[in-house]
């Protein structure tokens, strides 16, 4: 902010550009309900599962792709599925496999490629997390919708999914 801009010009400049690119403010409110609704999702989801199981959403995430691709993917497709980044990947997977949840190999006849594989450990923390993660999905998103706003939602945000690589 400027040293001699008040708060009152912010604020009337913010909602001028709102205005200007969003004319009527059209989506404003929808887009900030998605954005809030995600993150107090996220973050409770997290919370639960951390002090039921002591696994993180994110590296239960990790666990899961695994195990719904048959319990081993190459660290590119489990990036892309993630939605992590390669690098954030990489830490992720590095812990797992710290806590022996899962192992890394060279892909078999291509030096650069890296296979990530559930172990045992991996599949018994996943058995054991997967009814809590799924119980507070149903407590906190899926009991608060009626079957129609479900398949509306569906329907809305797989409109608006967009093709990308996290790099």
């Amino acid at each position: 902010m400027h040293e001699n801009s008040t708060p009152g010009d912010v604020t009337a400049l913010f909602e001028r550009l709102v205005e200007d690119s969003l004319p009527g403010r059209r989506g404003v409110r929808a887009w900030s309900a998605l954005l809030h609704a995600h993150a107090t999702l996220m973050r409770q989801l997290d919370t639960d599962l951390r002090e039921d199981t002591g696994l993180r959403l994110a590296d239960f995430d990790v666990l899961a792709h695994l195990a719904d691709a048959g319990g081993q993917l190459r660290m590119t497709e489990l990036a892309a599925r993630t939605l992590l980044s390669r690098s954030g990947l990489t830490r992720r997977v590095a812990k797992l496999v710290d806590e022996g949840l899962v192992r890394r190999a060279n892909a078999a006849g291509d030096g650069r490629g890296v296979l990530v594989t559930l172990t045992d450990a991996g599949v018994a923390r996943l058995t054991e997390s997967v009814p809590v993660h799924l119980q507070g999905v149903s407590k906190l998103f899926v009991e608060r919708l009626d079957e129609q706003e479900l398949a509306v939602l569906e329907t809305a945000l797989r409109k608006v999914i967009v093709d990308c690589t996290f790099g």
